[in-house]
């Protein structure tokens, strides 16, 4: 399965090429958004200027993929994450961390366009959807 970070959902909303064919690519495979990704774009949504249009937007992609809550597993897997982290001395944002968590736990491959900050995190399995795949 295929874990959706914010970044990724925006593109595919915005409708950036690379990632719309990344995901008609992988229109078969499992996808779901952490209750991470969904309340970031209900912010987004909520401070745009086109607020009513984005929160309907918002609606439909918790409708087409499973939001996964926070777990006490995800909690656990988060609390090693950023002692881990910090003790090396490269922390990212709990948010983020939250979602790499999730991901982990769940048994998932991260989809984000955010490569380099993800890579801090030992056995997190990534794809980046807005590079083009190669046929």
């Amino acid at each position: 399965m295929y874990l959706l970070d914010t970044d990724i959902v925006i593109c595919a909303l915005k409708g950036v090429p690379a990632v719309l064919r990344n995901f008609e690519h992988h229109r078969e495979d499992r996808m779901a958004i952490s209750v991470i990704t969904y309340g970031e774009l209900v912010f987004g949504a909520e401070k745009s200027a086109r607020r009513t249009e984005n929160l309907a937007r918002v609606a439909k992609t918790a409708e087409l993929y499973p939001v996964i809550d926070v777990s006490r597993p995800v909690m656990d897997t988060f609390g090693r994450l950023k002692a881990e982290l910090a003790r090396r001395g490269k922390p990212i944002d709990d948010f983020d961390l939250l979602i790499a968590a999730t991901t982990l736990t769940e048994g998932c491959c991260l989809v984000t366009g955010n490569t380099d900050h993800f890579s801090r995190i030992p056995n997190l399995r990534i794809e980046n959807w807005t590079i083009p795949q190669a046929r």
